[in-house]
């Protein structure tokens, strides 16, 4: 039986790299698009493009520790209590570790909830996961509203 010395294995691994980052780049953009598309959906109230990019398990954390799952957050949309003027988010890092990717960005949204105007941001990690349909949103954890006084480079 043969064996792989260290040298060999180290060789196969660098050889495979330029690979391994060229998908991880693919990734990247994918995930990121994925990512630009819900917050486009959100802001639009396409509850269609909202349901079909969350899967049944999707799972949202705010700030505050609530937890919301897909039917949750499909349920406010229809409801139309929260209506969104402005859904944009910025400084987008995606981070890709094998089959799960996370985005961070920092988000700033606006509009009104229950007839009540709101104007803030926040920063946002999302969790997506690759399976065998493509990438998943997963999972969503946001912090609390940033105090408005710090300017957007320094959140």
């Amino acid at each position: 039986m043969k064996t792989i010395s260290g040298i060999h294995a180290l060789g196969i691994v660098l050889a495979a790299m330029p690979v391994l980052s060229h998908a991880s780049a693919n990734d990247e953009k994918t995930v990121a698009a994925l990512d630009t598309e819900y917050q486009a959906a959100v802001l639009k109230k396409d509850v269609a493009a909202m349901d079909r990019l969350l899967p049944a398990n999707f799972v949202l954390v705010t700030g505050k520790g609530k937890v919301f799952g897909k039917s949750d957050l499909l349920a406010e949309e229809r409801r139309g209590d929260l209506v969104f003027t402005h859904q944009e988010d910025t400084q987008q890092t995606v981070r890709v570790w094998g089959d799960t990717a996370v985005v961070t960005a920092l988000l700033h949204v606006a509009g009104t909830d229950k007839g009540q105007p709101f104007d803030y941001s926040l920063w946002f990690s999302d969790v997506y996961l690759r399976t065998p349909q493509g990438w998943r949103y997963t999972f969503g954890q946001a912090s609390i509203r940033l105090p408005p006084d710090i300017p957007a480079a320094h959140q």
